[in-house]
């Protein structure tokens, strides 16, 4: 297993569909996973931090796990068919060691999760994102960190450059550029 973090929310240029990304800790491979709106609000939120004036889906989660004794240990996205993925909450009773017998092993609770419900509780929880390595090398994209710095740069640059009068300027070439409606 691999543990994975969340590198953000990014948009499928040809879908514009949200895709939650998780990236291996080496940094040269992530995976997308396709999400809906709501569930990207729902990470987001969550990357963000800070307290809502509402308690969100996955906050009242948090606060039911708390509330019900037990943890979030941790997520595992462990299969892909065709192209949905599995994940499954490992759950544990929040106990102190006192409360164990000596022998006594502590059976993890499974619940069978959509991963971006998973992705999003963990992140509130501060529990581990894990994927077998399996569906890591199967749906897994490389990441160019020279590539992305390069566009990241160069973007920067072009915001900070941006004024509005030259953004003015490029819109009306826009218009001049198009071609006439019929």
């Amino acid at each position: 297993m691999v543990e994975m973090s969340v590198a953000g929310i990014a948009l499928d240029a040809a879908s514009r569909t949200p895709m939650v990304l998780l990236r291996d800790p080496s940094g040269r491979r992530q995976v997308p996973i396709w999400i809906d709106q709501a569930q990207a609000h729902n990470i987001m939120a969550g990357l963000q931090g800070g307290a809502p004036a509402r308690p969100l889906s996955h906050d009242l989660m948090a606060a039911l796990l708390v509330a019900g004794g037990l943890e979030l240990e941790r997520v595992i996205v462990h299969a892909i068919e065709d192209s949905t993925f599995h994940a499954v909450l490992k759950l544990r009773p929040d106990l102190d060691e006192e409360e164990l017998a000596e022998d006594e092993v502590l059976e993890l609770i499974e619940v069978d999760a959509r991963p971006s419900d998973a992705i999003a509780l963990a992140i509130r929880t501060g529990s581990g994102i894990w994927m077998l390595e399996e569906v890591v090398a199967e749906a897994s994209i490389p990441v160019d960190a020279e590539a992305d710095a390069e566009d990241q740069s160069a973007f920067s640059r072009f915001v900070d450059d941006l004024s509005p009068a030259a953004l003015v300027r490029h819109l009306r070439n826009q218009d001049n550029e198009a071609p006439p409606e019929e």
